[in-house]
């Protein structure tokens, strides 16, 4: 079982997106920016939502991304603990306390507005290129 929580959003259409900004002569790094920005809106909220025994479980989440995805872990060589506590593990009676999931459900309309900015902008800069 891994260490750690891995939780991101499949965005509908942005390998389209990356494609065309690609031949728009945009940069792709962009949208890796955007994608950050976006999961960066869950970290704070996700840290209010995670079990509190010591609080390093709460201190281990954090916001990565690539091109494709935005992702909010939890979790690392010191807070092992982080996979089982979220999805559960049954065979150890643990029951899924997913609240890194639930703080990105629940707030989904906050970081898809953070998102949409970022592509905005992007394809305001695309845009600008054209003239």
């Amino acid at each position: 079982m891994s260490g750690h929580v891995d939780v991101s959003a499949e965005v509908e259409g942005l390998k389209n997106l990356r494609r065309t900004i690609r031949q728009a002569g945009g940069d792709t790094k962009d949208l890796r920016n955007a994608n950050l920005a976006a999961a960066q809106t869950i970290v704070p909220i996700a840290a209010g939502l995670a079990p509190k025994v010591s609080g390093r479980l709460a201190a281990s989440i954090r916001a990565g991304a690539t091109q494709k995805a935005g992702m909010v872990r939890a979790g690392r060589k010191l807070v092992p603990y982080a996979n089982p506590v979220h999805w559960g593990w049954p065979k150890r009676n643990i029951a899924p306390n997913p609240w890194v999931a639930a703080a990105a459900a629940a707030n989904e309309e906050l970081w898809l507005k953070v998102y949409e900015q970022h592509i905005d902008r992007i394809l305001g800069k695309i845009e600008g290129k054209k003239r």
